[in-house]
């Protein structure tokens, strides 16, 4: 921005004309950031896009007479607003909803144009997106502290000393989303959101940033990137899905662990076959392109075809050259039990529940409980205990009783005689310690929930975890009791074990 001067006066340009220019250079960070995972390049895109509203680049284009002109500030409006949700800035988000709305009230009364639905929808979403979160915390003065989800310093249970572990590290994520009516932004589903922010790192500069607003100090760049790679797929089609794949699959660096993490309607078998392969249980949904309408309406007449537009465990399998970890949050997520591990490589996949109780369901547009417990278990447990608000001060006391229970979590699954080796094999690498971690404590959870009864309300692994050592562990259960007392809900839970049932 310190060439404004420059641009103005030598080049003649308008403001707006200045302000498109920031923009296209705040967008060209947010695009850094979704290639490379580096979190302080959406630092440099807020930078730029706050340095926009704060010099009111954009205020005279209402004058100019030009409607494609406003459409070039309300694209502004909605890539900030992007960027903003990403940085957990919800309070300038709200402000900058209401401008937009405003902006487009303008725009709409003005032009009479008509991509007005389509800006109205913009709103909605985004509204949609702000409320997603099922609990607010609030401080002593009744105002809604926002917290990060991302990976803090020191957020994950070390290893115990001497305790071997493989030595992978989560180099690639594929992150899919494709759940009908589910709340989203910006090719963003609320499941996506929350998923890419649990595969980060809580960057140095976005906690303790002491500079002048909209600059960065050197010394606050990391020296290298430590948050794996990450793909955005939003609705994409099998072919699509599967170039990403395989593009991620080729580049994976030797001792690197591919994710692929699968939020996505369930896809089921259409009738029984003699032989049960892989690719006769079904799967999750994946979009379907105009150009194979002639094959689908063939396919409906021939019940013994398969889905096509599906991705079904069999279509992993020669990904499984290479360590893989899979989360399918699904309706049919119990597809992905049926793997067979065919290369000896590392391989777990993490399984949703396919059934949760009504009162649950009912929550499902505003994004999964399963997810939920993955990216902040605190935020799903008290969510599924009905809370909608809680003092900052229980919720830290909290999060602190939780670090504890992670650490025993770690500790049951590293000590466990019986554990398939795939585990530990992934357990060297923090994200994927903490995602164990977590689908664990999510397992012991919802086991002594008295909503949730039935063996599809609770998740499941491949391959199996031994039960008695960890998800029906007595200490675990203890602990579970324990937090729910201190949430004071231990109504909702079993209080003798597992022996209700």
């Amino acid at each position: 921005m310190n060439y404004k001067q420059v641009l103005d006066t030598r080049y003649g340009l308008k403001r707006w004309q200045i302000g498109e220019v920031a923009s296209k250079i705040g967008q060209l960070y947010y695009h850094y950031y979704l290639r490379t995972s580096e979190t302080s390049y959406l630092n440099e895109a807020f930078s730029f896009y706050s340095a926009i509203r704060q010099r009111s680049y954009y205020y005279q284009v209402n004058k100019e007479g030009r409607p494609e002109l406003v459409v070039k500030k309300l694209r502004y409006y909605a890539r900030y607003i992007v960027v903003c949700l990403l940085l957990n800035k919800m309070d300038l988000v709200k402000i900058l909803v209401k401008e937009l709305s405003d902006e487009i009230e303008d725009y709409t009364q003005r032009f009479n144009t008509e991509d007005q639905l389509e800006w109205n929808l913009v709103l909605q979403e985004v509204a949609a997106f702000i409320e997603a979160d099922p609990i607010v915390i609030l401080n002593d003065n009744n105002s809604v502290i926002v917290t990060s989800n991302r990976l803090l310093e020191g957020g994950v249970p070390p290893l115990e000393q001497g305790m071997v572990v493989g030595q992978l590290v989560l180099a690639d994520a594929l992150i899919i989303g494709n759940c009908n009516n589910q709340v989203k932004f910006s090719e963003l589903t609320i499941d996506m959101f929350r998923m890419l922010q649990a595969l980060e790192r809580e960057p140095v500069n976005l906690t303790t940033q002491t500079s002048k607003q909209g600059t960065l100090e050197p010394i606050e760049k990391p020296a290298k990137r430590e948050n794996p790679h990450k793909y955005l797929l939003y609705k994409p089609t099998f072919s699509q899905l599967f170039t990403f794949l395989s593009a991620s699959f080729k580049e994976l660096p030797a001792n690197s662990v591919l994710l692929i993490y699968l939020s996505a309607t369930g896809v089921f078998p259409a009738g029984h076959s003699v032989y049960e392969g892989p690719f006769d249980f079904g799967g999750v949904l994946t979009n379907t392109n105009r150009d194979v309408v002639n094959g689908e309406t063939m396919q409906k007449r021939n019940q013994a075809q398969k889905e096509m537009h599906c991705l079904h465990p069999g279509d992993l399998f020669p990904f499984t050259r290479k360590p893989l970890f899979v989360i399918v949050d699904s309706s049919n997520s119990a597809a992905y039990k049926n793997f067979t591990n065919m290369f000896g490589q590392p391989l777990v996949c993490l399984l949703s529940p396919t059934m949760y109780p009504k009162s649950v369901q009912d929550q499902s547009q505003r994004g999964s409980l399963f997810t939920l417990f993955l990216y902040s278990p605190l935020l799903a447990f008290s969510s599924v205990c009905g809370l909608n608000s809680m003092r900052q001060g229980l919720w830290e006391r909290a999060q602190e009783f939780l670090c504890k229970v992670y650490r025993d979590i770690g500790q049951l699954i590293t000590r466990s005689r019986s554990i398939d080796q795939a585990f530990l094999q992934f357990f060297g690498d923090e994200f994927l310690r903490l995602l164990l971690i977590r689908f664990v404590f999510c397992s012991a959870a919802l086991r002594l929930h008295k909503l949730f009864r039935e063996c599809r309300s609770f998740p499941e692994s491949y391959p199996e975890l031994p039960r008695q050592e960890t998800v029906e562990s007595s200490l675990l259960q203890k602990h579970v009791i324990e937090l729910a007392t201190m949430l004071e809900v231990q109504s909702l839970f079993w209080n003798d074990g597992l022996e209700t049932y």
